[in-house]
């Protein structure tokens, strides 16, 4: 695994953030732990559809898990600017990993009911509402501005790379086993992370200038935002995206078990191969250094319209190539909206900034979640796939249309034109 190699002697561009020691510790323990948290996802989709055999409470249970965003999603960016982010950090992945060891005993013992894990996924929200914008801010602060578009890259790759092993490990164990020791994995790969956070020197750290507490902050981020448009229409465009095409917990898990009557390991299948070709966007999104609108609005429009063809399709053959594709374009559409939106903002306002981001991104879940649920429970998977394919290409046009509207001459469609346009000035 790349996270751990060590980088003297390293002069690949695709990696380059690991020259730092201190991302190198944490792309370490990130490998680890998100490895044991693709394995609960898996385990505990599955278990909700074996407890109520309903897509609609899988998506409750994403509902729940992602309804603390919504409520509070902003005042996590609010902490993240105020606090050090890497004592925030050790005290969420803390909560984090006692919960999934409290899920682990619950199974393990036959005790759990599908409100149990309805309380859990609710208190892994609410520690997500810190975790999340402290995390993504935390970047900047390991490698500096230089290589923060290449840094981000490399957590999706990371991210991705565990994705490929967690759902195949969690399908065995599934079956094997049982759920339970999926959880109980999962619990304990928070060692790496923490060990990884234990173990930076924090005089070797970027720190953003901390934010002393005081009235009104939450307000002046959002006029913040509001006043630039490089932030307004990525984080618009990201909200209907991370709101209805990426409900794949539902989708995946009801093709599964409905469309192609398979059983738990076809379910890790799918993940698995979603999860190649995201590893294979986040490295390509590693290599460039530049960030453009076109490619953003692109990735959006091709990830949508690829999900639409994907539910229209009747053969197995050619449903799992394209979840290949489809991550792709998932990933590099995360990717360069996460930096185009983190290089635009100051630094003080970044927590603040990253705050709104994920709010739109995963706080719209306890939306698109159930209503994705109910379509797919009530009309199949098919049609609740190709609704939240249409909804993001949809996006992607009308935010192309209104950019390609208000553009009066051929400059190219980067973010810094397209703000010089929509405001009158040149970028």
């Amino acid at each position: 695994m790349t996270a751990v190699l060590s980088a003297r002697g390293w002069t690949g561009s695709t990696f380059r953030s690991l020259r730092t020691r201190n991302y190198r510790l944490f792309a370490t323990g990130q490998v680890v732990s998100n490895t044991g948290t693709w394995m609960q996802r898996i385990a505990q989709d599955w278990l909700v559809l074996s407890l109520t055999n309903s897509p609609t409470a899988v998506g409750i249970t994403t509902a729940l898990q992602f309804l603390p965003m919504l409520m509070f999603g902003l005042w996590g960016g609010v902490l993240a600017d105020r606090y050090p982010k890497r004592r925030l950090l050790i005290a969420t992945q803390s909560c984090m990993g006692l919960l999934a060891a409290a899920l682990a005993v619950l199974t393990l013992t036959g005790t759990v009911r599908v409100g149990h894990v309805y309380l859990i996924a609710f208190l892994l929200g609410l520690a997500t509402v810190v975790d999340n914008p402290t995390r993504q801010s935390f970047v900047t602060e390991m490698v500096g501005e230089s290589d923060l578009r290449n840094a981000v890259s490399l957590n999706a790759a990371i991210f991705q790379a565990a994705r490929l092993v967690g759902p195949a490990v969690a399908g065995v164990l599934i079956n094997a086993v049982g759920a339970g020791w999926a959880f109980g994995v999962n619990a304990l790969s928070y060692v790496g992370v923490l060990t990884g956070l234990l173990l930076m020197r924090p005089a070797e750290l970027y720190p953003s200038p901390r934010v002393a507490r005081a009235r009104g902050q939450l307000r002046e981020g959002l006029r913040y935002i509001a006043g630039r448009r490089e932030l307004v229409w990525p984080i618009v465009l990201v909200g209907f995206v991370g709101t209805f095409g990426y409900n794949w917990p539902i989708i995946l898990s009801a093709f599964a078990k409905d469309v192609f009557h398979h059983g738990a390991g076809t379910y890790g299948v799918f993940n698995t191969l979603m999860a190649v070709g995201s590893l294979a966007g986040a490295l390509l999104a590693a290599r460039r250094t530049t960030t453009r609108l076109r490619m953003l609005l692109a990735a959006a429009a091709g990830f949508g319209v690829l999900e639409v063809v994907a539910a229209l399709t009747p053969w197995f053959w050619l449903f799992c190539p394209l979840l290949l594709v489809i991550g792709l374009l998932g990933l590099t559409f995360n990717t360069t909206a996460n930096t185009t939106v983190q290089l635009a903002c100051s630094p003080e306002m970044r927590g603040r900034v990253m705050g709104v981001y994920m709010l739109v991104f995963t706080g719209g879940t306890p939306i698109g979640g159930p209503l994705i649920g109910w379509v797919t429970e009530t009309y199949g998977a098919r049609d609740g796939l190709a609704v939240g394919g249409a909804v993001a290409a949809l996006a992607a046009a009308t935010v192309a249309a209104i950019l390609a509207f208000a553009r009066h001459d051929g400059t190219p469609v980067s973010i810094r034109s397209a703000v010089g346009t929509l405001t009158g000035r040149r970028a």
